[in-house]
C-alpha cells in the first residue's frame, strides 16, 4: 500500500483546540513505563493520574477525552538544540513558523542557539531583541534561549545568566557567520568555561578543530565524499579531546553538541568515567540517514559535522543504548532556498543545515522501531534527557516538563503507532521548504499536540510562553 502523502495527520478524533480536562488512553508513558491512565489536566499541569476507567473525569468542566485504542500519549519533546534566526535572519526562520513546525512534530518546548540572529544573543541587549522578537511573532509552542560565549564577551556572561539564559553556547571553530566568533585558543576557552564555573552555568560546545579542518580542506565540489572527508573525524577527535582538557582544568560543567563521530567515544566515556561533568547530544539526521545512500550535490543533507557512514551510525545508536550519548535532538538550522543551493550542488559552498524540528523526532521514532528499540526510549531522550539538560526537569514552584508524574506540566503528545506519512517538504511548516527528509516513508505520527493542558490548532497554534532559568 502507497501511504499518504501528508506531514502532519488530521485531528479529526481530537478535540476542538482549547482547554481539555482530562485525557484517558490505554497506553500512557508515565514517568518511563506505560501504563493505562486518565490524566486529569488543571492549571497547565496533571493534577492526578487516575486509572483508565475513572468514571468522575466523564464531567470534567473542560471535558475529557478518550485517546482512540492504538494511539499513545507521551510528553511533549523538548528540543534543546534549535535555530529561529530572529531577528536579522527572519528570511531563514522565524519564531512563527518554527514554533508551528514544533507544534505538528510533537515538540512542545524548543531552546534557540544564540545565533544565526541578528544581533546574537551574546549581551543582554542582544537577549531582549531577541525576546523582544519573539513576543512579536507570536509563538506556538514555549521557548527557551541560550546565550553566546564569544571572544571578548566573558563580562557579559553573568548579566546573560541572571536574565534567564539556559547557558552558553561558543564554538571551537568559525560558526558560518561574521557576527558570532569563535574562542580560538585555550586562554580564551579557559576563560569563558572558568567564568562557566563560577557562576554554575552550563556551556554546550560545537566542537571541531580548525586547524584539522583546514588541514582538510577541498575545494568546489559536488562530490558528497569529498564533502565528508573535508570535514574528518580528526576534526572532531581533536577538538573534544580539547575540551575534555579544558572542563578538566577549570571544572565547568560543559555539553557536546551534534556529536557525529563515533570515533570520539571512548574519548567521551573515559571522560565520564572520570567523573568530568560533561554531557554529549547526538541528532536525528546523524541516526537517520548515512553518507552511502547520499547522493552527490544534495545540500538539503549538508551539516556541520557530517552524516557519516553506516557503520558510524550503528555505533552511535549502540552509544545511546549504552548511556553514553546522552540525548538526541534536532540541531533545526535552517536557511533561504538561495543559500541552501548556492553553488548550484557545490556542497563547499551550500549553507550547511537541516531543517528537521517538524519531522524528526517521528522519523527517529520510526528508525527506533526498525532496531528494535522502544518508543519509551526514544522519548527519554528526546524529552526527559533534554529537559534535564537545561534545568527544565525541577522548575520550583512551575511544573517540570520532560515528563508524565503528577504536578508534571501537561505537554502531551498523542502519537499514532501505526499511521503511514510521506514527507513533502512542500507542507512542512518551517519558513523554507528544503528538507533531508523529503520523500521519506515514515511509520508513525503525531496526531495531537497538547501545551499546558490546551489542544493546540496544528495549523496555527498559540500561547506558547518565554521561559527563562529556574
Amino acid at each position: 500500500m502507497t501511504p499518504d502523502v501528508q506531514t502532519a495527520p488530521p485531528q479529526a478524533l481530537a478535540p476542538a483546540a482549547g482547554p481539555l480536562g482530562a485525557l484517558r488512553a490505554r497506553e500512557v508513558l508515565v514517568d518511563g513505563a506505560w501504563r493505562p491512565a486518565t490524566l486529569v489536566l488543571a492549571e497547565g499541569r496533571v493534577a492526578a493520574i487516575e486509572p483508565y476507567d475513572a468514571e468522575p473525569y466523564d464531567a470534567a468542566p473542560a471535558g475529557t477525552w478518550t485517546v482512540p485504542d492504538g494511539h499513545v500519549v507521551l510528553p511533549g519533546v523538548v528540543d534543546s538544540h534549535v535555530h529561529v534566526n530572529e531577528p536579522g535572519r527572519t528570511s531563514w526562520e522565524g519564531f512563527a513558523s518554527a514554533t508551528r513546525a514544533a507544534a505538528r512534530g510533537g515538540v512542545t518546548t524548543i531552546v534557540d542557539m544564540p545565533l544565526n540572529s541578528i544581533p546574537p544573543t551574546t549581551t543582554v541587549a542582544g537577549l531582549e531583541a531577541k525576546r523582544a522578537a519573539a513576543v512579536a511573532a507570536g509563538l506556538g509552542v514555549d521557548v527557551a534561549l541560550w546565550g553566546g560565549a564569544v571572544p571578548g564577551n566573558v563580562g557579559e556572561l553573568a548579566g546573560l545568566w541572571d536574565a534567564g539564559v539556559m547557558g552558553f553556547k561558543c564554538f571551537l571553530s568559525p560558526s558560518g557567520v561574521p557576527e558570532f566568533g569563535h574562542l580560538e585558543d585555550d586562554a580564551q576557552l579557559d576563560e569563558h568555561l572558568t567564568e562557566i564555573a563560577r557562576l554554575r552555568a552550563l556551556m554546550v560546545v560545537h566542537a571541531e578543530d580548525p586547524a584539522e579542518l583546514e588541514a582538510a580542506a577541498h575545494g568546489p565540489s559536488r562530490s558528497y565524499q569529498d564533502f565528508l572527508a573535508s570535514r574528518p573525524d580528526s576534526a572532531e577527535t581533536a577538538a573534544i579531546a580539547r575540551l575534555i582538557d579544558a572542563v578538566r582544568r577549570t571544572g565547568a560543567r560543559a555539553h557536546l553538541l551534534h556529536l557525529s563521530s563515533a570515533r570520539a567515544l571512548d574519548l567521551i566515556a573515559d571522560a565520564r568515567a572520570e567523573g568530568l561533568p560533561l554531557t554529549v547530544e547526538t541528532c536525528h539526521h546523524y541516526l537517520c540517514f548515512a553518507a552511502e545512500t547520499i547522493p552527490d550535490a544534495a545540500p538539503q543533507l549538508k551539516c556541520c559535522p557530517p552524516i557519516r557512514s553506516e557503520a558510524n551510525r550503528d555505533l552511535l545508536w549502540q552509544a545511546l543504548a549504552d548511556g553514553v550519548i546522552d540525548c538526541v535532538v534536532s540541531d533545526h538550522s535552517p536557511s533561504t532556498a538561495e543559500e541552501k543551493q548556492r553553488g548550484d550542488g557545490d556542497l563547499q559552498a551550500a549553507w550547511g543545515g537541516i531543517s528537521g524540528l517538524e519531522v524528526g523526532s517521528v522519523a527517529l521514532a520510526d528508525e527506533a522501531r526498525r532496531r528494535g528499540v522502544d518508543l519509551a526510549d526514544v522519548s527519554r531522550w528526546t524529552s526527559a534527557a533534554t529537559a534535564r539538560l537545561v534545568g527544565l526537569d525541577d522548575r520550583g514552584d512551575l511544573p517540570a516538563k520532560g515528563r508524565i508524574a503528577v504536578g508534571s506540566a501537561a505537554d502531551l503528545v498523542v502519537y499514532d503507532p501505526e499511521a503511514r506519512v510521506v514527507v513533502d517538504q512542500e507542507l512542512l511548516a518551517h519558513r523554507n521548504p528544503i528538507s533531508a527528509y523529503h520523500g521519506r516513508a515514515i511509520r508513525g505520527a503525531v496526531t495531537t499536540t497538547v501545551l499546558g493542558g490546551r489542544v493546540l490548532d496544528l495549523e496555527a497554534p498559540a500561547g506558547g510562553e518565554l521561559l527563562t532559568r529556574p
